[in-house]
Formats: C-alpha cells, sequence, structure tokens
C-alpha cells in the first residue's frame, strides 16, 4: 500500500521513507517547508551528503503541496535542480 506521500509526484518509497524519518506524513504537511532546510536535515541524519537530486525532490515535493493547480512540468523533479550559476555543494 503507498504511503500518503507517494501521490506527490517524485516520490517513491525511498523518498517517502526519507519524509517520514523527517516526521512528515502528508503532502500537507510539507506546506511551509524550506526544501533546502530538508535537504540539510536530512543529510545530517543520515551522517553525510546526499544526492542533489533529493534536494530537487524536496523542491518538487513543497511546490506541490503548496500549490492548489500544480503546472505540470513544475512536478518533474528534474526541472527543479539548480541553476548553472549556483555552486553545486553539501549541505
Amino acid at each position: 500500500m503507498k504511503s500518503e506521500l507517494e501521490k506527490i509526484p517524485g516520490v517513491g518509497p525511498n523518498m517517502a521513507a526519507h519524509l517520514h524519518a523527517l516526521g512528515f506524513d502528508t503532502a500537507e504537511s510539507l506546506r511551509g517547508q524550506d526544501p533546502q532546510a530538508l535537504y540539510e536535515r536530512d543529510c545530517a541524519r543520515c551522517g553525510g551528503i546526499l544526492d542533489r537530486c533529493v534536494l530537487y525532490v524536496y523542491r518538487c515535493a513543497v511546490y506541490f503541496a503548496e500549490t492548489p493547480i500544480p503546472e505540470p512540468e513544475k512536478c518533474k523533479w528534474w526541472n527543479w535542480k539548480d541553476e548553472p550559476n549556483q555552486k553545486e555543494g553539501a549541505c
């Protein structure tokens, strides 16, 4: 049975487990959250640097949670990558 979080585009069982570990059970519970802060908390929880794709999924998930009628292209996590001039980095 899928978790409530798996209804969010880009969130499968693994990412749902990450979000559950951070204390989130529904899309609604992500409203008002800072994706960067979620990523940093998750890095700390896991004891190391997580793939940047995790951050991109968090950006997408928060957008989806906060947007009544989300744009289809913004519901694809890969469209939430860093801008080319932003520094790739760790937590």
